[in-house]
C-alpha cells in the first residue's frame, strides 16, 4: 500500500486531517505517516501542516485487568456469600483482594467483624448500584477531569502526550504525485530529457548525516592512562617525534657493538635515500671520540669489543629499532648542565623492526620506556620503580629474571602472573645503563641511570581480548571495531 498515495486520497475528501486519526483508521504507526507528510511538506504549496500537542489516555496493566474482570473492591463484594466470609478465605479469591477490601471498606460496602473463635468475617453491607471503575475504563477518552484523576492515582490509566498534524490542502493541492529526481546524470544532459523532468529541491535546513568522529583507537585509551601513571610518578615525556634515527644514537651511543646481530639488515630498516647522516655535523667531535675509543679498548672498568670503529657505520640511517635512542639523547643533553640534577624521563612512541608477520608481531609497535637518573640507585630502587609502575597498572604478582641486554647491566626480564592464562608471562625489560653508555657522555661519577621498557599492545591485547596484533594495529585494521570498543579502565589484567 502507497501510504502517502492514502493520505492525499483522504485529505483530498477530508480538510484538515488529524494525522493520529488517520495513522489509527490503518493501523499504521504514527510515526511512518509523520515521515509521509514531511515528505509532501517538501513539495511546494502541496499542504499545509500545524503540530498540535495531543493529550492521550492508555490503560495500565492492572487497568486491563480491571476492564476486563472488574474493578478489586466490586469482585470483593461479589465474592462475598450472604451468610459472610472469612478474612483468609476471601484473601484467597483474587491476588488484588487486599486493594479490593480496603475500597470496598472506604465505600461502606461491606463491614469486618470477629465471631466467637476471633476470626475475622466479612460481610455485605451495603449493595453497590454498579461497577462505576469499570464502567469509566471502558469510555476511557470520555472522561471528567475528577474521574481521569482518580483512575491515575490507582495507577489504572497513564497519561501520554503525542505531537500530531493537523494537515490540510495547499495552493498547489493535488492526488497525482510526479516523482521528484534527486539527481543530474550525464545521460539526462545528453539526450535532454530534463528538459522534461522535475527535480527535487535542495533542503538546506538538513541536519544531514551524523558524524562518527570522536571515538578513540584501544592503543590509545591505554596509551593515556600509561601516560598519567607516569607523570603521577614524576616523569617528564621526551620528545620522540622523530622516527628516523642514524644508527650512532640507536646503536653506538647505546655501547652495541658495530657487528652486532641486531644491526642486520634482517632485523632493522635501513633508508636508501639519505642513507647516511653527517655526523660530524650534528655531534660534537671529542663525544664521537669517546665513544669510539670506548668501544675499540674500553674503559671506564671495560676492555671494550676490540674492534676497529666505523664512522661511516654509525651514520647509516634506519627506522628507530627502539626509544632508547631518544634517552640516549636525553641523557648526553642532561649531562651537558653545568650542574646535575637527577632527571625521571618517559617515552611512548613507534618503533621498528624488521619482523616476520604473525598473530604476534609487527614490523611496527609501540614502546613503553622509563628512564631515572640519579645519584647512588642501586637494584632495590629499580625493583621499587618498576613495582610502582605495574601496581598502578594492577600488576601486583611480579617476578624478576636476570638477562643480558648489550647495553644494561645488570638486567633483568619482568614477569607477572596472568590470572587467565594461569601462568607467568614476560611483560618487559629492564637495567642499569652501562658506564661504557654513560660516561663518555660525561655523566659525574656515581650517577647511575635506571630504565625498563614494555610493549604497550601486549597489555591492550589483554585488556581488550584481543588474540591476533593484526586485528589492533595495521593495514587490516576494521574502523567498526575503534567505535565499537568499550572503554576500558586499567584495573587488573
Amino acid at each position: 500500500m502507497d501510504l502517502i498515495q492514502t493520505f492525499l486520497d483522504a485529505l483530498a475528501n477530508k480538510s484538515p486531517l488529524n494525522s493520529l486519526e488517520f495513522a489509527d483508521s490503518l493501523k499504521v504507526d504514527h510515526q511512518t505517516v509523520v515521515g509521509g507528510i514531511k515528505s509532501l511538506q517538501q513539495i511546494d504549496g502541496m499542504i499545509s501542516a500545524e503540530q498540535v500537542s495531543q493529550t492521550e489516555f492508555a490503560l495500565t496493566e492492572e487497568g486491563e485487568y480491571v476492564r476486563e474482570h472488574g474493578s478489586h473492591e466490586f469482585v470483593v463484594y461479589c465474592s462475598i456469600p450472604d451468610e459472610g466470609i472469612s478474612m483468609p478465605d476471601l484473601m484467597k479469591t483474587s491476588k488484588y483482594a487486599k486493594v479490593g477490601l480496603s475500597k470496598a471498606l472506604a465505600a461502606k460496602w461491606i463491614s469486618v467483624t470477629k465471631n466467637e473463635s476471633n476470626v475475622q468475617i466479612v460481610k455485605k453491607l451495603n449493595k453497590p448500584s454498579g461497577d462505576d471503575v469499570q464502567a469509566c475504563l471502558e469510555k476511557l477518552q470520555d472522561l471528567s477531569i475528577n474521574e481521569r484523576n482518580d483512575l491515575k492515582k490507582r495507577k489504572l490509566i497513564t497519561e501520554k502526550k503525542t505531537t500530531v498534524y493537523i494537515v490540510e490542502r495547499g495552493p498547489n493541492f493535488t492526488t497525482q504525485l510526479v516523482k521528484e529526481e534527486t539527481d543530474l546524470t550525464s545521460e539526462m544532459i545528453q539526450s535532454g530529457s530534463w528538459k522534461d523532468l522535475k527535480f527535487k529541491k535542495y533542503n538546506f535546513k538538513a541536519l544531514g548525516a551524523f558524524p562518527e568522529g570522536g571515538h578513540l583507537h584501544p592503543l590509545l585509551r591505554v596509551r593515556a592512562e600509561f601516560r598519567r601513571i607516569l607523570m603521577d610518578m614524576g616523569f617528564s615525556e621526551m620528545p620522540t617525534n622523530n622516527y628516523v634515527e642514524s644508527s650512532f644514537w640507536n646503536f653506538d651511543s647505546l655501547f652495541q657493538p658495530q657487528q652486532h646481530p641486531a644491526r642486520d639488515a634482517h632485523d632493522t630498516f635501513f633508508l636508501s635515500d639519505p642513507a647516511s647522516t653527517d655526523l660530524m655535523a650534528h655531534i660534537p667531535h671529542d663525544y664521537l671520540e669517546r665513544v669510539k675509543k670506548t668501544h675499540e679498548v674500553g674503559g671506564f672498568g671495560s676492555k671494550g669489543y676490540r674492534y676497529d670503529w666505523q664512522l661511516s657505520e654509525a651514520a647509516k640511517n634506519l627506522l628507530r629499532t627502539h626509544t632508547t635512542a631518544v634517552s640516549a639523547r636525553m641523557l648526553y643533553q642532561l649531562a651537558q648542565q653545568k650542574e646535575f640534577k637527577p632527571q625521571r624521563y618517559f617515552s611512548i612512541d613507534r618503533v621498528f623492526r624488521n619482523e616476520t608477520l604473525d598473530a604476534t608481531h609487527l614490523a611496527e609497535f609501540h614502546q613503553v620506556e622509563g628512564v631515572f637518573a640519579d645519584y647512588g640507585l642501586n637494584l632495590g630502587h629499580l625493583k621499587a620503580v618498576i613495582r610502582a609502575f605495574f601496581d598502578h597498572l594492577g600488576l601486583h604478582q611480579l617476578r624478576f629474571k636476570p638477562a643480558y641486554n648489550p647495553y644494561t647491566e645488570p638486567s633483568m626480564e619482568i614477569f607477572s602472573f596472568h590470572p587467565g592464562l594461569k601462568k607467568w608471562v614476560e611483560i618487559g625489560n629492564s637495567g642499569f645503563f652501562r658506564p661504557e653508555m654513560l660516561r663518555p657522555m660525561g655523566l659525574p661519577e656515581g650517577v647511575r641511570v635506571i630504565a625498563w621498557g614494555l610493549s604497550l599492545e601486549r597489555p591492550t591485547m589483554i585488556r581488550y581480548g584481543y588474540k591476533n596484533i593484526r586485528d589492533l594495529l595495521g593495514p587490516k585494521v576494521d574502523l567498526r571495531m575503534v567505535y565499537d570498543s568499550p572503554l576500558c579502565r586499567l584495573d587488573k589484567f
